[in-house]
């Protein structure tokens, strides 16, 4: 229950809570205290990083795989008239059966004020498959956007180690208040206005049917997040990843950290799309030995391939089971 306490308060832009004393397990104290009687040996931590570092892009690698696969098959089905996955990211039919994008399917049932039944069923096939793999799975695995946003960011860290432009942050519960904002918005005026500027439909669209002026739209965002702030879009606007990562608490896919491993260097949190949900890896913050990461988590697996003492892996809840 205190997982998805937690979850939820971070999905909706709180900072994670400080843990008190009582709260950290008398296992997780023993690390603490054992840490900091011996402190690790930085050299031989050195040499493991950089021996780490040539296979370290495993998970990247997949996870960019499978976003192009997935929606080179909205490419290709369309090109060749195959019907194997027809549509888009936000409603489609893979090999006749219906599928909805759950922020999409939540904006068109406020704005008509009902669910029309392939509606329902296109929902309800997307919830369980986002339920079992880890709702903000959708953002990283699979959002044509967030690869482009991810190499923009590349983009931004070298414009910003030159020093020619700096990170600007905002606060994370503005992406909350956008979400209440699109809702109402729906509801009120009957018209899906999120679904006019969202730029995950946007570039899906454009793959599939070809670019429009809506990619100048595209354009701009990316810019900002090149020159201002970086991912902005992702961590501050976009309500998919709230519906998809209210989806994913209960799922069984997560990052797992393990203390015992950890050397607390912090790599994993600069390469993080959302570093707050790697603060127990800070220095005596974790309240077990074992720590889920909550479900703002993308599972984009970065923490995982950067991590050197493998203190952050893939887990399969119930099964026992490292990916």
């Amino acid at each position: 229950m205190s997982y998805i306490i937690e979850s939820f308060r971070q999905l909706f832009g709180s900072e994670p809570r400080r843990p008190d004393k009582s709260d950290i397990s008398p296992e997780a104290k023993a690390v603490h205290l054992y840490k900091k009687q011996n402190p690790f040996d930085k050299y031989s931590f050195e040499v493991a990083r950089e021996a780490h570092t040539a296979d370290s892009k495993k998970w990247r690698n997949r996870r960019w795989a499978t976003l192009l696969v997935v929606n080179l098959l909205f490419v290709v089905s369309y090109y060749f008239d195959i019907q194997l996955l027809e549509g888009a990211l936000t409603a489609s039919r893979f090999m006749g059966f219906h599928m909805a994008d759950l922020n999409s399917a939540l904006q068109v049932t406020l704005a008509f004020k009902h669910m029309v039944l392939n509606l329902v069923i296109g929902t309800a096939t997307v919830f369980v498959l986002w339920l079992l793999l880890g709702g903000r799975t959708f953002c990283s695995w699979v959002c044509p956007y967030h690869l482009l946003s991810e190499w923009a960011e590349k983009l931004h860290l070298y414009l910003a180690g030159k020093g020619w432009v700096k990170d600007h942050s905002f606060n994370r519960k503005v992406r909350s208040l956008f979400y209440v904002i699109f809702a109402l918005l729906a509801l009120v005026t009957g018209y899906t206005v999120f679904e006019t500027i969202s730029v995950t439909g946007i570039v899906s669209r454009a793959l599939i049917y070809g670019p429009g002026m809506a990619l100048i739209w595209v354009g701009l965002v990316l810019l900002f997040e090149v020159f201002y702030s970086r991912r902005a879009w992702c961590r501050y606007v976009c309500p998919i990843g709230i519906t998809y990562g209210v989806v994913g608490t209960l799922s069984p896919v997560r990052v797992k950290f393990v203390l015992k491993d950890c050397h607390h260097e912090g790599d994993c949190r600069k390469v993080c799309l959302v570093p707050h949900v790697l603060d127990m890896t800070v220095k005596g913050k974790a309240v077990h030995t074992e720590v889920d990461v909550s479900a703002d988590c993308t599972r984009c697996g970065m923490c995982v391939d950067v991590c050197p003492t493998n203190s952050l892996r893939f887990d399969i809840k119930g099964l026992g089971k490292h990916l």
